[in-house]
């Protein structure tokens, strides 16, 4: 009985270890590709390869690439298993970050279908600003008086890795192109230095408050334990 009992102690240690080893490993995808579930109540236009009108549902928001001044944005079905676009963003800058996801569209006329401007991750200032076609992005300038960013390549068909290269900018309600910093906001302390130029800048990562190297070696020695208390029940069972 007692070589039982400390056999289901050390099998309880190990499976707990697993499910703590998930959990960080869980958050940290989380964390780095920013997964967020959204339910739209209406029709929402969204840009990118696979451009459409996305009808009213739940969908989910990932960060596929961020290597670069600019990011690549996956939207899923709710499933996960089936990819609707995969959009070109370039990083904006917001003074106040909010607790809760945060996405704004262009105003659109009655009954036409929102398009999609930006969206921001919960506990971020930096957020994705999306980039249309450039014919699109005339149409939604001139509707939303206000300046949209464009690619001029065709990213309805473009490879996905073209995308980590295509050129951005920004054109006004009345056609003329302008440098992006029109649309994209800057971190005070950098628009200062370099008011044009940084406008696509890199984004700036807040420190982190808190470190997961504890909960590490928590699950280090969870682990170690467990490999001890597995080979001293053996060697009681021989």
């Amino acid at each position: 009985m007692k070589k039982m009992y400390r056999f289901r102690v050390v099998a309880m240690i190990f499976c707990l270890s697993l499910v703590a080893v998930t959990f960080l490993s869980s958050a940290k995808a989380d964390e780095w590709n920013r997964k967020t579930v959204v339910t739209f109540s209406g029709p929402v236009e969204v840009p990118g390869v696979g451009a459409q009108t996305l009808p009213a549902g739940t969908y989910v928001f990932k960060i596929f690439d961020s290597a670069s001044d600019r990011h690549i944005v996956q939207i899923f079905n709710e499933a996960e298993d089936h990819v609707f676009t995969t959009i070109l963003a370039i990083p904006n800058f917001r003074l106040k970050a909010t607790d809760k996801t945060v996405m704004t569209f262009g105003e659109r006329a009655a009954g036409q279908p929102e398009a999609i401007r930006a969206w921001f991750y919960p506990g971020r200032q930096w957020g994705e600003e999306f980039v249309y076609p450039k014919l699109r992005a005339v149409e939604l300038a001139k509707i939303t008086n206000q300046p949209v960013l464009f690619t001029p390549i065709e990213l309805e068909t473009a490879p996905v890795e073209a995308l980590k290269t295509a050129p951005v900018e920004a054109v006004k309600p009345t056609g003329e192109e302008v440098k992006i910093a029109e649309v994209v906001e800057t971190p005070p302390e950098v628009a200062a230095a370099k008011p044009v130029e940084v406008a696509a800048a890199k984004p700036v990562e807040l420190p982190q408050t808190a470190s997961t190297l504890p909960l590490v070696g928590l699950i280090g020695l969870l682990s170690l334990g467990a490999g001890i208390g597995l080979l001293v029940a053996v060697k009681h069972a021989a």
